[in-house]
């Protein structure tokens, strides 16, 4: 019998931008015992959450009704996780001023992150709502067909516009750090961070950007091309390959470099 198919879950990842002391992202080095990309350098993230599709959310996210209803658990999930992972939360109070971030929102995400609490209820107390605006599409990804572990991942482009420091979570992400683009690609090429190949194929396409602003101008006016990686034969060997049309160029990558 056929084996049964890998299920896709739904995920969402934030790559948050800041233009001093140069452009840079912000990114997490995941635990050497998570399960998935354990120790690679990526962008926060992660699976969504029921949560995440609570109808209350209408109250407390700004841009609820100008986000299509089936974008906001993703987006939702972004900004959920980007604080779980590395304490930033994208929220304005009720003057539209950036949450800078305070004592209770730093108590309140281990519990968060191990699903014993409820992120909704924070963003109640913190008396907030969360910035779903501040989110643009900047990539999706879905996982090849052939690994174990398979995600439909929204890549999302934002500006950090706060005070907050990025303070990993010491469970799933055991550093965080502020890094120029093409400083974390070199730095994969030298051997010295593990950088799987969304996350690597994405910061190329950051790469090419001069600041944040221009960042998010090129993904508001790229075409959106969902990738799905495939299994090329060819006489060099087998390549992973995705869509010409998707901004990253013509793309072939040796199988035994890739990390996934």
């Amino acid at each position: 019998m056929p084996a049964e198919p890998v299920p896709v879950r739904p995920a969402a990842t934030v790559l948050l931008l800041r233009d001093a002391p140069e452009f840079q992202v912000l990114m997490v080095k995941r635990h050497h015992q998570i399960d998935f990309a354990s120790g690679a350098l990526v962008f926060p993230g992660g699976k969504t959450a029921d949560g995440d599709h609570d109808p209350a959310w209408a109250g407390h996210a700004l841009g609820w009704a100008d986000i299509e209803p089936g974008q906001r658990p993703f987006r939702i999930a972004a900004v959920r996780e980007i604080y779980e992972e590395a304490g930033i939360l994208i929220a304005r109070d009720a003057c539209g001023v950036s949450f800078p971030g305070d004592e209770r929102a730093h108590q309140a995400r281990d519990a968060i992150a191990k699903d014993e609490s409820s992120f909704l209820e924070l963003v109640r107390e913190l008396d907030v709502s969360i910035d779903l605006t501040a989110l643009t599409v900047f990539a999706r990804w879905i996982t090849p067909e052939f690994t174990p572990k398979r995600f439909d991942t929204w890549f999302y482009v934002a500006r950090a516009d706060s005070e907050q420091l990025a303070i990993c979570d010491g469970w799933e992400t055991v550093d965080a750090e502020w890094i120029a683009p093409a400083e974390a690609l070199r730095l994969a090429d030298a051997g010295q961070r593990t950088v799987i190949f969304p996350t690597r194929m994405n910061l190329q396409l950051l790469a090419e950007a001069s600041s944040a602003a221009d960042a998010i101008a090129r993904a508001k006016a790229r075409k959106l091309v969902t990738v799905l990686p495939k299994v090329e034969r060819r006489e060099a060997g087998r390549f992973l390959v995705i869509p010409s049309d998707a901004g990253y160029g013509d793309i072939a990558e040796p199988m035994e470099r890739i990390g996934v």
